[in-house]
């Protein structure tokens, strides 16, 4: 049993908190994984409109990352937590009155700050410190699982009082989307206090730099064959992961499914985020992260290439069953990725500018995949433009193995 008293309690409880707050801030982002076509309802705005604020939000992150790390290195990460899920929230007030697109831009934008900027690096960098060398797969693999964990809750809630509201007789899309909102803003708005009061600094482990060179360290990282291993890795597999949010749209439009019935799909998808994630950190750390990563990049690039080929008089059964087959292996490639940051041997003090320099490379797909998906759907429309599109980030999940499995080899 672990003591209140003792290290791996405060660790692990530490760990908890961190988790929540992960969980908590993303869900309203990417709102349009569950909820695509209601959206575009309720809005009044189209799928490529839809998708330049996904660009908008991936821009804003990606030039973010670099200076989120930055930021981790020298703040109190409790402050910066505590401060995104606020600011959040906040914009998330400002989106449920439902706004013109170019409002929409502006909300993505700052949202791409408020999490990119402030919340990103700082989280990432706490868990890092927090796990031993030999928990780093264990414990990224408890964050992106239990991160899933907690959206998985908020979103069974979310389309449960997303389908009551609907059958109800008063009842609109609009309004329905509209609670949903209401929902996630008030989950922010309670964790925020919570991170505020109970996270620690890490002052003692975080050390604050003051008179380290920012161009020097940034040069000595980029030197590191690994870095840039670790960053392949994690573009290739965040495309994997990408490729999922297009689920709703591709299921409701090519299937005939209802936005509930999509809705109930992709919920159960992210109830394998927990086990996904969870599991493949527990066998990376027995194992090898690498390795554990290398072969679930392989199998998810083979399984995204079965959705593509989905027949359109498949059964709701076998549709669940493939979109579960591919959250199971997707959020597993989420919840180990991160742990091969252990092999890069990157001291404390530049360990956040490390973490926003992969994480520029790592998740540049927020960026261009919305910029490449919505020409190629417009041009090719109907199933055709979505099999294109996952073949194409099927191929790059078989790169992101060969990258892994070269960072599984002896350094020399």
């Amino acid at each position: 049993m672990l003591s209140f008293r003792s290290n791996a309690f405060r660790s692990y409880s530490q760990l908890a908190l961190i988790v929540v707050a992960a969980g908590a801030i993303y869900p309203l982002l990417y709102l349009r994984q569950n909820f695509e076509i209601s959206i575009l309802e309720s809005f009044d705005i189209t799928q490529t409109q839809l998708r330049y604020c996904s660009s908008m939000l991936g821009l804003i992150f990606m030039i973010s990352y670099v200076p989120s790390g930055w930021l981790a290195d020298r703040f109190s990460s409790r402050k910066l937590l505590a401060y995104s899920l606020l600011a959040t929230a906040l914009l998330g007030i400002w989106f449920s009155t439902m706004p013109s697109y170019s409002s929409l831009l502006v909300i993505y934008g700052a949202w791409g700050i408020a999490t990119g900027l402030t919340f990103w690096s700082a989280h990432i960098k706490l868990v890092a410190i927090l796990a031993k060398k030999d928990q780093q797969g264990k414990f990224f693999g408890i964050l992106d699982g239990g991160r899933g964990l907690v959206e998985a809750i908020l979103a069974t809630i979310a389309i449960t009082l997303f389908a009551y509201v609907l059958s109800q007789e008063s009842g609109s899309t609009s309004m329905a989307l509209r609670q949903v909102i209401y929902l996630y803003i008030g989950v922010l708005l309670v964790v925020s206090p919570l991170v505020y009061w109970l996270l620690d600094d890490f002052e003692e482990d975080n050390t604050k730099v003051t008179n380290t060179n920012f161009i020097a360290d940034l040069k000595t990282i980029l030197k590191h064959r690994e870095i840039w291993l670790c960053a392949i890795c994690i573009i290739c597999g965040y495309q994997l992961f990408y490729a999922t949010y297009s689920f709703s749209a591709y299921l409701q439009q090519n299937f005939g499914l209802t936005a509930v019935a999509v809705g109930t799909i992709t919920v159960a998808k992210l109830w394998m985020r927990p086990i996904g994630g969870i599991t493949a950190g527990f066998i990376g750390d027995w194992s090898s992260p690498e390795k554990v990563l290398s072969i679930l990049l392989i199998l998810a690039s083979l399984s995204l290439g079965i959705m593509a080929f989905l027949p359109a008089a498949s059964s709701v059964i076998v549709m669940l069953l493939v979109v579960l087959l591919i959250g199971l292996l997707t959020y597993g490639v989420r919840g180990i990725y991160w742990a091969t940051l252990a092999g890069c041997n990157v001291p404390n003090k530049t360990k956040g500018l490390a973490i926003g320099v992969i994480s520029m490379i790592g998740y540049f797909p927020e960026f261009y995949l919305p910029l490449i998906s919505a020409p190629l759907l417009e041009q090719y429309p109907g199933v055709l433009g979505y099999q294109i599109y996952y073949l194409i980030i099927s191929a790059c999940g078989f790169i992101g193995a060969y990258a892994a499995y070269l960072l599984m080899q002896p350094k020399s």
